[in-house]
């Protein structure tokens, strides 16, 4: 068996654990968001810092992606502003709370945070600032992640604490401790990451069931059409038109 098809069967595996083992708290986490875009609520997502960023921009402006979605973009957290950049400042404390007091997180309302890891001060500041404003927060992390993690390793919020211990829902995208998991004789390091791909299909699990909800419900979901077809622009106007000066980075 040739290392591409270690790689698809290892990806295959955990994915699959997502789907066998992860229905309920995806179900919740729908339930959650169907009720706040049924009463017109926008919903906040943020990823935070590294390759986790990439989970707020997978949930905001694209292709069969629900409209309502507004991320807390901070580019310091980027990698495109500096990988070492982005790593120290994921773990300085307080810096996630100056970050949120620029949105308008109402009571009420939802935050996702999209972290694989859930160890690191951004992520856990996150947590603990929208609970105290009183928001539902959707986490999507792994949960076997944080408990092989040392509770002295400097990647840690001084708290000590886990994302999955904070929130009020956690889909578990069930990374594994390391994250990459290919072995190769004569290299101490492993090759092959896997918690974009398992972030990624969490995520769109998450945004599926909240449409089937919301169908459900009698609602017309709002989901982007790829403006990169025909009447692709024409379908997402009333939208933008909408949501027009309610979603930060829609301009």
């Amino acid at each position: 068996m040739g290392i591409i098809d270690v790689y698809y069967n290892t990806v295959t595996l955990y994915l699959d654990k997502i789907r066998l083992e992860e229905n309920e708290n995806i179900d919740k986490a729908g339930e959650i968001l169907a009720k706040a875009i049924s009463a017109d609520r926008i919903i906040h997502v943020v990823g935070t810092g590294g390759h986790s960023y990439i989970g707020a921009e997978d949930f905001f402006e694209r292709a069969g992606g629900l409209f309502p979605i507004e991320p807390i973009f901070e580019p310091s957290l980027s990698l495109s502003f500096g990988a070492l950049r982005s790593g120290s400042l994921e773990r300085l404390p307080g810096l996630m709370q100056k970050i949120m007091a620029q949105y308008d997180l109402a009571p009420g309302d939802t935050l996702i945070i999209v972290n694989a890891y859930g160890i690191n001060s951004a992520t856990i500041d996150a947590a603990i600032t929208a609970k105290e404003k009183g928001l539902t927060v959707i986490a999507i992390t792994s949960k076997e992640f944080q408990l092989k993690v040392p509770k002295d390793h400097p990647a840690r919020h001084p708290s000590k604490k886990n994302l999955y211990e904070l929130a009020d829902v956690t889909i578990d995208s069930k990374v594994p401790f390391e994250d990459a998991v290919l072995k190769f004789d004569g290299l101490e390091q492993k090759v092959g990451p896997v918690s974009t791909i398992l972030n990624s299909f969490a995520i769109q699990c998450l945004v599926a069931r909240t449409v089937e909800k919301l169908l459900e419900m009698g609602v017309k979901p709002p989901v982007w059409t790829s403006a990169n077809i025909p009447k692709g622009d024409d379908n997402n106007a009333e939208l933008i038109k909408k949501y027009k000066g309610r979603i930060r980075f829609l301009w």
